[in-house]
């Protein structure tokens, strides 16, 4: 476990179960962890906290995570922030995969193992 200052993690979905699972088992790995049920929280949240890295959920409603991915770019102070997708939707476009990877960002998919989740939020935050 890192004792050292908490890297901050920022996870946005629109599935409270998600959110609440992610949160839980990245905490007792001592990440701080902030969570937002939709794109435009997270747009707030990652403004205002300016977290580490983004675990974010592709498709959701109103505006999608690749919309997110594309504001969050946008922003000076957020645009190298590294971002995974993790995603259920397993039929991504090459389109879509080709705009993500343009944008820095990563895809994965839904349902990862603890230790998925954890590798990738370590990799996430490695400086």
């Amino acid at each position: 476990m890192n004792l050292q200052s908490a890297q901050a993690i920022l996870i946005v979905d629109d599935d409270p179960t998600i959110t609440d699972t992610f949160s839980r088992l990245l905490q007792l790995e001592a990440f701080t962890v902030y969570a937002a049920l939709s794109p435009e929280d997270g747009l707030e949240i990652a403004a205002d906290k300016q977290p580490d890295a983004i675990i974010l959920e592709l498709r959701m409603p109103i505006l999608s995570g690749l919309q997110f991915l594309e504001h969050l770019r946008e922003t000076p102070a957020l645009r190298h922030t590294p971002v995974a997708i993790v995603t259920g939707d397993y039929f991504v476009d090459d389109g879509t995969t080709s705009k993500i990877a343009a944008l820095d960002a990563s895809v994965l998919f839904k349902s990862i193992w603890l230790e998925d989740l954890l590798a990738l939020a370590r990799g996430l935050t490695a400086a």
